[in-house]
Parts: structure tokens; sequence; C-alpha cells
């Protein structure tokens, strides 16, 4: 369940989804509470999960995956075991960080980090012989715009 947030809980919101290695007395000392008040809440908003974790936004190029290739899926049919067996595929393939089911002519949206077209190549084979699958579409990105946007502005 999910409590009111009150002006303190939303700064504290943003000031970590700008910096979430923000120790609780650097959070007090920008918002004005106390180490411990903060503390507390910072407790209260991961119990609540709106503070979903803490994470190291790794370059791709240190991985030597700077390649992304967006795929539209559309499924065979919307058979529940199919399904499960098609959202089994995408959790268990690594080269799959984001996936979003969506309205319109694609079932999926899929979101793939891989080193060349040579891979990605193999992954869009991989994800044609689980042989749940309609039609693909494929958009290399070219250049990264804009990501890991702010979920809360100031």
């Amino acid at each position: 369940m999910v409590s009111t947030l009150d002006d303190y809980d939303v700064k504290i919101l943003q000031l970590l989804q700008e910096n979430g290695r923000l120790t609780n007395q650097e959070l007090s000392d920008i918002i004005g509470l106390s180490a411990s008040q903060c503390s507390r809440r910072r407790i209260s908003l991961e119990n609540q999960q709106l503070i979903l974790g803490y994470h190291a936004r790794i370059s791709p190029q240190a991985l030597k995956q700077d390649m992304i290739a967006m795929i539209e899926i559309k499924l065979l049919n919307h058979e529940q075991e199919k399904t499960l067996n098609f959202l089994n595929f995408i959790n268990n393939e690594p080269s799959i960080i984001d996936a979003f089911k969506t309205t319109g002519d694609a079932d999926y949206l899929v979101k793939s980090l891989v080193s060349d077209l040579d891979t990605l190549n193999a992954l869009i084979n991989r994800i044609f012989t689980t042989k749940l699958i309609s039609h693909i579409k494929t958009s290399v990105v070219l250049e990264r715009v804009k990501e890991h946007g702010n979920v809360i502005s100031q």
C-alpha cells in the first residue's frame, strides 16, 4: 500500500533518482531533515516499492555490446501456454534488456543490446525458432538521443 507522499518524500525520490549513491547525511544536508528521518523515509519508500533498486549505469561500450536494436514482435496467437513460453524465452535471453507489451500492430517491443549485426541476426533467428512468432520488425538504433530520463521532474 502506498501512503501519501509529502514534499520531503518527493524531494528524496528526486535526489536519489539523480544520484542513488547519496547518503542519508547528504540527503539531510540538502532537504533539511535529520539523517535518521531521511533514513526512515528512504526505508519506507523502499518498502512501498517506490524505490525499486540502486544500479550502476554501465556503458554498452564497456561490455563490447554497443549495438541497440528495437524489435517489434507479433505473436502467432495469444493462447496462454504459448504466451508464457514466449515470455519465458524473453526473460531468459541475455541479449534482451527490456521488453514491453504494447498496443498497435505489434504485441511486444523488445530492446536488445548486442555486439554486431551477426549477433543481432542470431538473436532474431532464436526468436523465430521459438515458433511462436508471426512477424518481426527490427530497427537498429543509430544514435541515443535521450535515455534513462527522470521519472520525477523538478
